[in-house]
């Protein structure tokens, strides 16, 4: 038994060992260092097809074949200059109002149109393009996904020497705490290969400074889709903009450009028209009533609740989040497959369960207790049928609170509806328009002169620098942000 109880210590420890060896042997591509990496590229490559998957799946592209072949040739062309140019970089535009741009491993590099939208010029969005693909060069990701894989492993050892699966368990979240987003100094590596990058490829990398600067008057948070913004994924090393600019200078000197390009008109006239903020197209709400008028339907939100619209659902929560509503679109072909499968899958308790109407569409209601972690969670559920597919709606909360809330559930899911007003069906996006200065002014007066007034002066300003004594010349183009519903 004691030898037996020893092997089983020891084959954890020595498998650990072997990775640690094994991994030693990876070099860096942009520091030629050897590294711990767990991950070939082969793998790097199949890990991103996988999560590109998963991200488009969850928050949607931005179907605009013009302005993605602009991206897409730019960013093979910059990652033709950088320190892997044999993989296949890939853009793809999010349709989310958020700004951020990510990137991950094999190659895939993400803009939402919100990031796209406060740029202003194409040396801005080269900049950022080739920070992101400094990540993927120096396999930051694959870093951090190597390093969390070391620790699981190096946690199941602990728990096998120390025995607690309290400890193990704690240990295990603060992982996924710890690998959440890049470090500071995977942060100043990109910038550093976002100067270079950009600057190889002909561009003015001064203006990846000037970017930040722009998004530090932003200071953007996260969106409806629930994608994080720019500073939830990218922590800002100290003096980032002093620095950027310095090596800039450096690049520029080396590689003796003395005309980088700039390209604002350019990039402009590219993002002409593109969708502005939250498109309406994909669900709104107004008055207290959600509605979706390509999907043709409508649903009162109650009073004072927070709405997250999804690419993939709609989820809305009580004030204190005592309580939520998930509105979901399945693919099952009727309500009593639905309200099957949802048993099936949650193991759930059925209190009642009948079949019903909504506003003379053919329906399912259904009351279970389902288990969570935090204890049994009561839940009503209506699964509605309509145009050939089942729409689902979850009220969920304690057993204790169910009763206050069973009213409001109610009130919610039996009012689903066609949605038949052509003033709520008919609803346009806000869009980028770019417009041309008659004369010579501070870009406020200038915006102003185009009719901009008001609390808008001050989101225009943002989307074209935040500057308001800036100076624009006659016959200069600037961003307009044009009114659609």
């Amino acid at each position: 038994m004691v030898e037996k109880a020893i092997r089983h210590r020891v084959i954890p420890l020595f498998l650990f060992g072997l990775l640690f060896f094994i991994s030693s042997c990876a070099v860096n591509p942009v520091t030629g260092k050897q590294e711990l990496m767990l991950l070939s590229e082969r793998d790097e490559i199949s890990l991103g097809q996988e999560t590109d998957a998963d991200i488009v799946k969850q928050y949607g592209i931005y179907e605009d074949k013009r302005l993605t072949a602009y991206l897409g040739e730019l960013c093979q062309r910059l990652g033709m200059v950088s320190h892997r140019p044999q993989l296949n970089y890939q853009l793809k535009i999010l349709d989310s109002s958020v700004i951020n741009a990510f990137a991950v491993p094999g190659g895939y590099v993400y803009f939402t149109r919100g990031i796209l939208s406060v740029m202003n010029s194409e040396a801005e969005l080269a900049g950022v393009m080739a920070h992101e693909i400094g990540h993927i060069a120096a396999r930051h990701s694959a870093q951090q996904y190597s390093k969390a894989q070391l620790a699981q492993i190096g946690l199941g050892v602990g728990s096998i020497l120390i025995d607690s699966p309290v400890l193990t368990s704690m240990a295990q979240l603060g992982v996924g705490m710890l690998f959440l987003r890049f470090s500071r100094d995977n942060e100043r590596e990109a910038d550093d290969l976002g100067v270079e990058y950009s600057s190889k490829a002909g561009y003015d990398a001064t203006a990846l400074a000037q970017f930040f600067e722009t998004l530090e008057k932003i200071n953007p948070g996260s969106d409806r889709s629930g994608l994080p913004g720019w500073f939830s994924t990218h922590p800002s090393p100290e003096d980032r903009v002093q620095a950027v600019r310095q090596r800039a200078k450096e690049w520029q000197k080396k590689l003796d450009l003395k005309e980088p390009k700039v390209r604002r008109e350019v990039y402009l006239r590219e993002i002409d028209g593109m969708v502005y903020g939250d498109d309406p197209l994909q669900g709104y709400v107004e008055n207290d009533v959600f509605y979706h008028p390509v999907l043709r339907f409508q649903f009162p939100v109650p009073l004072r609740w927070k709405v997250n619209n999804r690419p993939k659902q709609v989820q809305m929560a009580s004030e204190k989040d005592e309580a939520m509503i998930l509105f979901v679109l399945t693919h099952d072909s009727s309500s009593r497959e639905a309200t099957r499968k949802f048993l099936s899958q949650t193991g759930g308790r059925a209190v009642s369960s009948e079949s019903t109407l909504v506003n003379g569409l053919p329906a399912h209601r259904l009351i279970t207790d389902v288990q969570g972690q935090k204890g049994t969670f009561r839940v009503l559920s209506y699964f509605i049928e309509k145009d050939g597919r089942v729409y689902l709606f979850h009220g969920i909360t304690s057993m204790e609170r169910f009763t206050n809330f069973r009213g409001i559930f109610e009130n919610t899911m039996r009012q689903f509806r066609e949605l038949t007003d052509p003033g709520k069906i008919h609803v346009k996006p806000d869009r980028i328009r770019i417009r041309t200065a008659r004369s010579s002014d501070t870009i406020e007066n200038t915006l102003r002169s185009f009719g901009i007034a008001g609390d808008r002066v001050k989101e225009n300003l943002l989307i074209n620098g935040g500057v308001s004594s800036q100076m624009i010349q006659a016959n200069s183009l600037i961003k307009v942000i044009e009114r659609g519903r």
